[in-house]
């Protein structure tokens, strides 16, 4: 339920509507579904790696011991830069969203309450964080359930006025808008919609029984997640047209212009706004909660590895690695304040995130490619593994593939024109993950480690 509700969020609720219009309904159903099966192949490859080495923070962890030392520092410093900036824009979202209902108040008031509520819930034990992030993860999935209910409905004429069918899926250009290169602009809006789902990774090694949640968890929540946020753009897209103005909306903070809001209206709903205004504020809520407990995992993982100073990996008598928590709230909290006193440095700081959802992907396709192969080389037999990923290679491959298209593609345009403010701002997590590897490569001298050598020896875990 946690990954499930991590990966339903304003992704869904308000940038789906952007996807429709820019690739059409036909296109953005093709993209979701393409980074929606790139997905389930990268958690498969996790769930194999996760059950049988589960530990907190593992992304970096695997990144180190199956490919290079210098490529886990980098993937474990990017994800946690990653989760602690993306903290930041969900706690400056909250006053946003609650100035929705209250217009004169100071918005800054209610991102301050809202922090220090996430931090007490990490602060307090691991299943405080857990039972906030199910009932959060509740509340968005009856939403999404009551939003097909409500939008079949209206398509086919019960409520809302006139039957639409799929007028809207044939009108002018539908269904694919602007062909191929549009649809890979939607991989990046459909990837970061997905983004959450590794959480699965981060929460293993404080899962009592990792060879049995975590491969459940991964059947479980791929298949709900595609078909909610599959089946929520076809309602969208068969009760808006794509030339709609009102899909353009990209701002957790305009809830006027979520397309779930648009079709509830069009339903007939009264208040639609406050609905989805209050459900939008459970999605930022729970992003900023899995922020915060993701950063603070990855920082400890980090510290235990030697990659960060060694207090951090201290923990309390819960459990809790409160230098880790308490570090990451203080960045995170920094971060906040320069969307106050800077907007500019605010700016770029979150662009500096832009892609590291990829990158953290491409590295986990890529260890569980290593560890596979290593595996086999060194003499072990499939069977020893407690869970199998599917299809590989293939499926680390295809990751890896569309993986590289997105951070590379993303905005190939500006290219074209020499736009280079935007190529700065688009691609700036790439020369960030570039200098933490170079970094620990000189100063370290870390090579590629042989498959031979690739250290296979089992955690000790629960099982």
């Amino acid at each position: 339920m946690i990954a499930l509700g991590g990966s339903i969020g304003t992704g869904l609720f308000v940038a789906s509507g952007s996807a429709v219009s820019k690739a059409g309904p036909g296109g953005s159903i093709v993209a979701y579904i393409g980074i929606g099966t790139m997905v389930f192949f990268l958690m498969t490859s996790l769930g194999e790696m996760a059950t049988y080495f589960p530990v907190s923070g593992s992304f970096a962890s695997y990144a180190r011991r199956f490919v290079d030392p210098a490529f886990g520092f980098a993937m474990g410093w990017n994800y946690w830069l990653n989760w602690v900036i993306t903290l930041a824009v969900d706690i400056s979202t909250i006053g946003l969203v609650f100035k929705f209902w209250f217009p004169n108040s100071y918005g800054i008031l209610f991102s301050l309450i809202a922090f220090v509520l996430i931090f007490m819930i990490n602060a307090l034990s691991v299943s405080s964080f857990g039972e906030t992030e199910y009932w959060l993860a509740i509340v968005k999935v009856i939403t999404v359930i009551f939003f097909l209910l409500v939008g079949f409905l209206t398509i086919v004429g019960i409520i809302g006025g006139q039957p639409v069918f799929g007028s809207n899926f044939v009108y002018k250009d539908a269904p694919f808008v602007g062909g191929v290169p549009n649809i890979v602009q939607v991989f990046l809006v459909a990837g970061f919609s997905f983004q959450g789902t590794e959480l699965i990774g981060i929460t293993a090694g404080e899962s009592e029984t990792p060879s049995k949640s975590i491969p459940k968890a991964i059947k479980q929540v791929f298949w709900r997640i595609l078909i909610f946020y599959v089946f929520s753009i076809a309602v969208i897209a068969a009760l808006i047209p794509y030339t709609s103005p009102n899909l353009l909306g990209t701002g957790a903070s305009d809830i006027t212009i979520s397309p779930f809001t648009l079709v509830f209206k069009r339903a007939g709903l009264a208040g639609a706004a406050s609905i989805m205004n209050a459900v939008i504020l459970t999605s930022v809520l729970s992003s900023a909660n899995s922020g915060m407990y993701a950063s603070t995992r990855m920082l400890f993982s980090l510290s235990v590895n030697g990659d960060a100073p060694s207090i951090f990996a201290r923990v309390n008598g819960h459990g809790i690695p409160m230098p880790a928590l308490l570090a990451t709230s203080l960045i995170g909290l920094s971060i906040f304040g320069t969307s106050v006193f800077g907007e500019h440095i605010y700016t770029f700081l979150v662009s500096a995130s832009g892609l590291s959802g990829f990158i953290t992907w491409l590295g986990i396709a890529v260890s569980h490619y290593r560890f596979r192969r290593a595996f086999v080389a060194q003499g072990h037999k499939l069977s020893e593994l407690k869970y199998h990923a599917m299809m590989f290679p293939f499926g680390p491959i295809l990751a890896m593939i569309l993986c590289l298209i997105v951070i590379f593609g993303q905005d190939i345009g500006s290219f074209v024109q020499f736009d280079w403010k935007s190529i700065i701002i688009s691609y700036m997590a790439i020369p960030i993950f570039l200098v933490l590897f170079i970094y620990y490569k000189i100063k370290h001298r870390s090579k590629l480690i042989p498959l031979e050598q690739v250290d296979l020896s089992v955690y000790k875990k629960k099982s």
